[in-house]
């Protein structure tokens, strides 16, 4: 079982700053995230997206952001567990919690922050019949090893940036790979099409377009899949692996069943330290709800920072003596 001061559901840029903010106060972290890397939005839905906001910074890119802020947080040695959702939590005698993910993966930590951004991110499915019958046999919805692919032959459905980077990286991964896109204009950056366009001039994948996948085949595993053209003709291809990178829809998932008091589909807190109705749960960024709240990054770090100070005092059982940067440094555990 991990063991953990701060279990932060959400890794993101605001639970990314909780590091920080909770290792200035001698408390470690553990970062649980469904997706299967750091970032939460900026990383997986728009890394190259530039961010105008962040006090100092004019200008700064969204995945600059994600890697700065990790830098800011390795003095103090935060762990993760990406890829998997928190689904139970269990508050022990002590006010302590379990948290158990969907892999059986069991944290135990004094204090939880829930930093979910807009909730739990769950794949969008295409509309297939028998789609749940081949999900862990060869139909996937995001890409968490590359190497998993390797020598394979691999069917990529989508038109945006997620399945064009994932086509353009996989090319010289798959033994075979075809991408599937239900019209002709794509909603990825313009340089990404252009050289996805290219690899298929080149022969190195193959392009189908105005087409979608409407059969998945296999005796208890994936074996091919049918691509439908918008004309009405289908074919069948022989297929180990089919990516449907369709993008993700947020939802509160299972935060829904923990028993705190949500509304509008946010966390109602409490503004003097963010904390839920349930002692020793806090919620901060854009999954939390109070009267006067901005969706905005900074507001997360405000946010961060008080709940830290709050988490610290149950967590050491004293109120921590606030120790400015400029005066102490940052010093790692």
């Amino acid at each position: 079982m991990i063991t953990t001061d701060i279990c932060i559901i959400g890794a993101g840029p605001v639970g990314l700053f909780a590091i920080f903010e909770a290792g200035l106060l001698k408390m470690r972290c553990h970062l649980v995230d469904y997706l299967p890397q750091v970032g939460g939005q900026l990383s997986e839905i728009y890394p190259k997206k530039p961010i105008y906001d962040i006090p100092g910074y004019p200008i700064v890119g969204a995945q600059e952001l994600v890697d700065n802020l990790m830098e800011q947080a390795k003095p103090f040695d935060p762990t993760f567990t990406l890829g998997e959702r928190v689904e139970e939590i269990e508050k022990q005698e002590d006010g302590s919690f379990i948290l158990t993910t969907h892999l059986d993966t069991k944290i135990h930590a004094k204090v939880i922050a829930i930093a979910g951004g807009l909730g739990c991110f769950e794949p969008r499915k295409p509309a297939i019949e028998n789609l749940a019958d081949y999900e862990k046999n060869g139909v996937e919805y995001m890409v968490l090893d590359p190497e998993k692919y390797r020598n394979k032959k691999i069917v990529i459905a989508g038109g945006g940036d997620s399945a064009l980077d994932w086509t353009m990286f996989l090319a010289d991964v798959a033994a075979e790979l075809t991408m599937v896109h239900r019209g002709e204009m794509f909603r990825g950056a313009p340089d990404s099409v252009d050289k996805v366009k290219q690899l298929a001039a080149d022969g190195k994948i193959k392009l189908e377009l105005n087409s979608n996948i409407t059969g998945l085949h296999g005796d208890g595993k994936l074996e091919s899949v049918t691509i439908t053209n918008n004309d009405g003709t289908a074919k069948d291809i022989p297929c180990d692996y089919y990516l449907a990178l369709f993008g993700l829809s947020p939802k509160l998932g299972p935060i829904a069943n923990w028993g705190l008091n949500i509304e509008k589909n946010a966390i109602n807190v409490d503004t003097r330290d963010y904390s839920t109705n349930v002692k020793g749960i806090y919620a901060i960024g854009d999954i939390n709800n109070y009267e006067g709240k901005l969706k905005l990054i900074l507001c997360g770090f405000h946010e961060a920072a008080i709940m830290c100070h709050s988490a610290s005092e149950l967590i050491l059982g004293k109120k921590p003596t606030l120790k400015y940067t400029t005066v102490n440094g940052v010093n790692s555990f």
